[in-house]
């Protein structure tokens, strides 16, 4: 029996991680075959083992992916589990670490069909300085910064941005301009690298770094944010941005197809193919 790599049928994006994993599965014979979730020809009880990566156009498809979780981690194990799916895909979990004292980005919360002027928003959170998503996305998908809300591109994004989905506003932390957005790679239990990245703003491509040492106060945040998860997770991805204090604060968690930036760590990707072998 071999290991599903779970994908979708056209990538919005190249998968950098892909090739890596394959290869590395492929050479510890553990039989890695690539999967589409939305491929209803797929017979998923055929493997031991199905580890979610570049299911990246869920956000599109939210209802059958998360029918499909449920039936894929009925006739497979799936990784992460069905249950840490069910609660990542939705940005509301921020909330919820909030709510246990985990340091996260200021949030302003919007729900569907929710009519609010943005520039009101802005002026009640005293912030000049923006950045609005939905909820439920995954990359840069509608996500832009916005300075001025009285411009007319200002106002065409908000109105497509808030037209049938909930939306989350966040200030424009400006530590992500020379510090940077700071992703911790977590796996099989334990931290094995971090990389910078610039932000994903509207049509800009991503910059991403080589691997970089884990500061004691990033790395103290990050094991209370995996503690308070109540399952068992293969991968994990912490995005920390400093706040005005030079403090980490939780931008994202992100546990259900986050990259895990392999090129950048060869003992991490030894470590997620040991953690596959060791769940076959």
């Amino acid at each position: 029996m071999s290991v599903a790599i779970v994908t979708c049928r056209e990538l919005p994006e190249e998968d950098v991680d892909e090739d890596l994993l394959i290869a590395a599965l492929d050479a510890a014979g553990l039989q890695p075959t690539l999967a589409a979730w939305d491929d209803d020809t797929v017979d998923w009880s055929q493997f031991r083992l199905a580890v979610l990566r570049s299911a990246w156009n869920y956000i599109d498809h939210l209802d059958e992916f998360l029918a499909w979780a449920v039936h894929a981690g009925t006739a497979t194990n799936l990784f992460n589990p069905v249950e840490v799916v069910h609660w990542n895909t939705h940005k509301g979990y921020l909330r919820h670490l909030a709510k246990q004292g985990v340091p996260v980005v200021p949030t302003a919360w919007l729900g569907v069909g929710e009519e609010l002027d943005l520039a009101d928003l802005m002026a009640d959170r005293g912030w000049h300085d923006v950045v609005a998503k939905p909820v439920v996305g995954a990359g840069s998908f509608l996500t832009d910064r916005i300075t001025d809300p009285q411009t007319p591109a200002a106002k065409d994004f908000w109105r497509r941005l808030c037209e049938n989905r909930e939306v989350m506003v966040q200030p424009y932390m400006r530590s992500v301009e020379d510090y940077g957005e700071r992703s911790l790679i977590w796996i099989d239990g334990q931290l094995t690298h971090a990389i910078r990245k610039s932000p994903r703003l509207g049509d800009a491509d991503e910059q991403v770094s080589d691997a970089l040492p884990i500061a004691d106060v990033e790395r103290e945040l990050a094991q209370t944010v995996m503690a308070d998860i109540p399952h068992e997770l293969l991968y994990a991805r912490i995005d920390l941005i400093r706040d005005d204090d030079d403090q980490p604060m939780v931008a994202e968690l992100e546990l259900v197809e986050p990259s895990l930036f392999l090129k950048q760590s060869p003992s991490a990707l030894d470590r997620l193919v040991a953690g596959i072998a060791s769940r076959m």
